[in-house]
């Protein structure tokens, strides 16, 4: 009790030197323990998790089983870094359209969202669902400046805004299949005579016959032969807005899908293998990931964007290591498709536009967050070999994302003990020689025709999937499409697509020959 009065003592002094605002700190509670700290000296300051700034990073992808473990690794780096923490919101990629369609209708609080050309980028901007990101690029974002090849950002552009930041990978593209190596080794298929959608009927037929319980294909939404990848069909920007040029021809009319006649012969060749039995019958219901699918051990093939070293990625994302193989189905491209075609955008309902593109900064330019959030923690998730080489462990399966083509700057990432160690060499050769796209550069601006995008596109999720699979009869299906496609507004889209482009060629030529 005399610890406690000479306190209050010491107290009644203060009141008649100290302001009113230091007086209000001499209030104490009795207490049996002494004390040891100068009572003018302000307690130490705890910053708690809750105290930083929550980035929410949506992205397509399978939540992970040590999601937690990796996000409080990540928070720890990045609290020192950039004071803030992130929240990874995978969403599946069956459910991905539907999920983010109501994030953006319900104006849901997030920061960064995936987005991309082929996954509606230019309709979502329409809806005022991105920020335009020009002056906190240059303000925030001297790692991607620095490393980011200006044709990508350039061709990621819609009516000269920037509403997404572009991945560093390849900017060429290709499509075709990834398949079975050891089965079409066991079965004596020839490969090296696939060139074709066509040609591979030969294949899926002695597929069926010598292994009835496999399935020759797997399909399901916007992963069939139709598919922009394989297809080459550049769509001037978004590729669910109607309108296409081939990317690998010269002829700049812009057409809809059933006015091009690679479009309707790759439909004709689907319904074929579909009545043949090579592709799943639940192809236009079914969610399950083609990659999925195939790791599940009785399916032969799916199809695939393809670059160097692509089988294997997916290999180890599926533990199939040495048991895939990829076949070329096209022509090697480049067009604006490609580069917009994986970016990062932050939400116009984002609390804070800065610490995201902070974040993406880093991915840009930080190999040790890039590689963490990409593969996981060092020494559980993987075993290091060298500087740049990693080897699986027991753990690898409880993360293991297979997205580094979404975030950031690949050529930051290390490489997989079965991947090529040039990988990274191979992608920038893998650049080189590709056609350029007629289109290359342009990015089709859909608000004068907004109303008429949003009916085309309800149509096309009624139709195209069942068409692209193979899954209706096209004749008796065919002409119902065509009508409600003019009905919504189809040919005023094509109108107003095939004016802007004619415009973009007449200012590319002036370019040119001004210099």
């Amino acid at each position: 009790m005399k610890t406690s009065l000479a306190i209050k003592q010491t107290c009644v002094g203060l009141l008649l030197l100290l302001t009113p605002l230091l007086l209000a700190g001499c209030f104490f509670t009795q207490s049996n323990e002494s004390v040891s700290r100068n009572p003018l000296e302000l307690p130490p300051v705890t910053i708690t998790p809750q105290d930083y700034y929550t980035i929410k990073l949506v992205f397509m992808g399978i939540p992970q089983n040590d999601e937690v473990l990796v996000e409080d690794k990540i928070n720890q780096y990045l609290q020192e870094k950039i004071g803030a923490r992130l929240d990874m919101v995978p969403i599946d990629w069956g459910q991905w359209e539907d999920r983010v369609n109501l994030m953006i209708a319900s104006r849901e609080k997030v920061d960064i969202i995936f987005t991309s050309q082929w996954s509606k980028h230019a309709v979502n901007v329409g809806k005022g669902a991105f920020l335009e990101l020009s002056d906190l690029l240059q303000q925030y974002g001297a790692g991607i400046l620095n490393s980011l090849d200006p044709v990508l950002l350039e061709g990621s552009k819609i009516d000269g805004g920037i509403y997404g930041i572009p991945t560093n990978k390849e900017m060429a593209s290709q499509g075709g299949i990834i398949y079975r190596a050891d089965i079409a080794e066991e079965l004596g298929l020839d490969m090296d005579a696939v060139h074709s959608v066509a040609d591979l009927g030969e294949i899926f037929q002695k597929v069926k016959e010598n292994k009835p319980d496999m399935l020759p294909i797997y399909m399901k939404q916007g992963e069939t032969f139709n598919a922009h990848y394989i297809g080459n069909y550049d769509a001037l920007g978004d590729t669910s807005i109607p309108g296409f040029i081939l990317k690998d021809g010269t002829d700049t009319v812009v057409r809809p899908n059933y006015a091009i006649d690679r479009y309707l012969e790759t439909w004709h060749i689907t319904r074929d293998y579909f009545l043949s039995g090579y592709i799943n019958a639940d192809a236009t219901t079914n969610q399950t990931m083609n990659t999925d699918a195939l790791g599940a051990g009785n399916v032969f093939a799916i199809t695939s964007s393809l670059k160097p070293g692509k089988a294997e990625e997916i290999a180890i994302q599926i533990n199939m290591v040495g048991k895939l193989a990829q076949k070329e189905l096209n022509t090697k491209t480049i067009a604006t498709s490609e580069t917009a075609g994986s970016m990062l955008g932050i939400s116009t309902t984002s609390d804070n536009p800065v610490l995201a593109m902070k974040l993406i900064n880093l991915l840009h330019s930080d190999a040790y967050l890039n590689n963490l959030l990409n593969y996981g923690i060092e020494g559980r998730h993987y075993e290091r070999v060298s500087d740049k080489v990693i080897t699986r462990t027991k753990g690898t399966e409880d993360y293991n994302l297979g997205a580094n083509w979404m975030f950031g700057n690949q050529f930051l990432n290390d490489v997989w003990d079965t991947e090529s160690p040039d990988k990274w060499e191979k992608f920038r050769q893998f650049n080189e020689g590709a056609t350029l796209s007629p289109g290359l550069g342009f990015v089709f601006d859909s608000t004068p025709v907004k109303s008429e995008v949003a009916a085309v596109v309800n149509i096309d999720r009624q139709y195209i999937s069942a068409l692209d699979t193979g899954s209706v009869d096209i004749d008796r299906v065919l002409p119902d499409y065509i009508q409600k496609l003019k009905t919504a507004g189809i040919e005023v889209i094509i109108k107003e697509k095939q004016r802007q482009f004619d415009q973009f060629i007449r200012e590319q030529a002036e370019r040119r020959r001004r210099l």
